[in-house]
């Protein structure tokens, strides 16, 4: 029997998915790699196989999950198998380097980024910047390692001192920090790679992006306000020629279903900044606004599915 395979190491952020497939009743199976045994001389059975696999992992204990993901995307991609979210978009989610250089091949600006393995190199490669600066990640997510610094002697500080946080690949990214009129990110939605909804991030006491859990990375980032809007807010009738761009990218790719983040600075331009291809969606900015994403994946998942029973 064919069935739809959902590809994660977190079964938190896959719950609400399950249940949208059983409330469709489609036929899946929860494959959770955070370890695993692959016989290479075995065909993979049929189906459609959703990579959800998260460049985060490590925080949870499943140090080595992307790489046995890869692994595994490789064999059934070998035997021709449907697979959401490819073996490169398994890439680009656990490098933000990766995603940089994609998003400028394809006419989309992101903010400038130099990497730097090495904690004397980190410190070079920032006095590259005239103003305020950003580190993170290149392996991230949850905002790992993001910290916003004003001048060379706070990154020395930090990078000098035991609050120093080492990435799991060594890369550290220093990146220009893109000032905004008001405290808010932009992060789009695409499903089959076509867009859903975009919704706007309130960042005014933290830069939390995460919609499905606590990705708190503290207020030194963007001040404290006094907002009083929800956190998350779906954007009735968003449009925008980035759109189109985004939508290219995606296709370039082999990433089926993503959540796509920008900044807008005060002159309007928009900075691309990072690409989630195991997108998660906020329930109460949803609920207000009607829009479910995780029922439109399992619809899709179970469209693909039907294509492949045609076949």
């Amino acid at each position: 029997m064919k069935k739809i395979y959902i590809i994660h190491e977190n079964n938190e952020w896959t719950a609400p998915l399950l249940k949208g497939l059983d409330e469709l009743g489609l036929p899946y199976e929860d494959w959770f790699l955070d370890k695993g045994v692959l016989d290479l001389s075995v065909e993979p059975p049929e189906g459609v196989f959703y990579n959800r696999m998260s460049a985060s992992s490590h925080t949870r204990n499943h140090r080595y999950a992307p790489e046995y993901t890869g692994a595994v995307i490789a064999w059934l991609e070998r035997h021709g198998r449907k697979v959401i979210n490819s073996g490169r978009a398994l890439q680009l989610e656990i490098s933000k380097i990766a995603q940089y250089t994609s998003l400028n091949a394809h006419g989309i600006r992101t903010p400038k980024t130099i990497a730097a393995v090495g904690k004397e190199q980190i410190i070079e490669a920032a006095k590259k910047f005239s103003g305020p600066f950003i580190t993170k990640h290149n392996r991230a997510g949850k905002g790992l390692g993001v910290q916003l610094f004003q001048n060379i002697d706070a990154l020395k500080k930090y990078v000098e001192g035991s609050s120093f946080d080492e990435p799991i690949d060594g890369i550290t990214l220093i990146q220009e920090y893109i000032q905004s009129d008001e405290p808010f990110i932009t992060r789009c939605e695409f499903i089959g790679r076509k867009f859903l909804y975009a919704v706007r991030v309130d960042t005014s006491q933290g830069f939390q992006l995460c919609p499905a859990d606590a990705c708190q990375i503290g207020d030194a980032f963007c001040p404290v306000g006094e907002i009083e809007k929800p956190k998350f807010e779906i954007i009735q009738g968003f449009m925008n020629p980035i759109l189109e761009k985004y939508e290219k990218f995606l296709e370039a790719n082999g990433i089926h279903i993503s959540g796509i983040e920008f900044i807008m600075d005060k002159n309007g331009e928009i900075f691309t900044y990072d690409v989630n291809t195991n997108t998660n969606y906020n329930p109460d900015a949803e609920l207000k606004a009607e829009v479910f994403g995780m029922k439109e994946i399992a619809r899709y998942l179970g469209d693909e599915l039907e294509k492949i029973d045609m076949a």
